[in-house]
């Protein structure tokens, strides 16, 4: 994947998984693109309804009310063919399903792959876009 192509094109990122505490992995990720110029939806249903880095948060991805160009996922492996399947039923589809570090599965990377969506599994979206620079 040519990640340089993919981060000229983003313009909205949903964080599944994100949390409203500063020290959280999703919160630090999401704070940076976010000042790299990246719009954040973050998605969460304990948040639901609250602001979170000044985007109102939503329980689930069919819930988002924006057109997502990356599908950034702070979930645990187990959980992600869950996500993917909520991820390819999004319209206009995500062009990336972007699983965080450690989070790698094979059903959801298929189940994305298999309906034209791209995916990055085990690797930091922050860590990839700072590698661009």
């Amino acid at each position: 994947m040519d990640m340089k192509a993919l981060f000229a094109k983003t313009k909205t990122i949903a964080i599944v998984g994100m949390s409203s505490r500063p020290e959280r992995p999703s919160h630090v990720v999401a704070s940076y693109m976010q000042n790299a110029g990246y719009r954040i939806v973050p998605v969460n249903p304990t948040y639901v309804g609250q602001k979170v880095l000044g985007e109102t948060c939503v329980a689930a991805l069919a819930d988002v009310p924006v057109a997502i160009d990356i599908v950034d996922c702070f979930r645990r492996s187990e959980d992600m063919v869950e996500v993917a399947r909520a991820a390819v039923a999004m319209r206009p589809l995500p062009k990336v399903l972007w699983m965080q570090v450690g989070v790698v599965n094979a059903e959801a990377a298929k189940i994305a792959r298999d309906a034209g969506v791209g995916v990055v599994q085990n690797q930091c979206l922050e860590t990839e876009l700072i590698a661009l620079q």
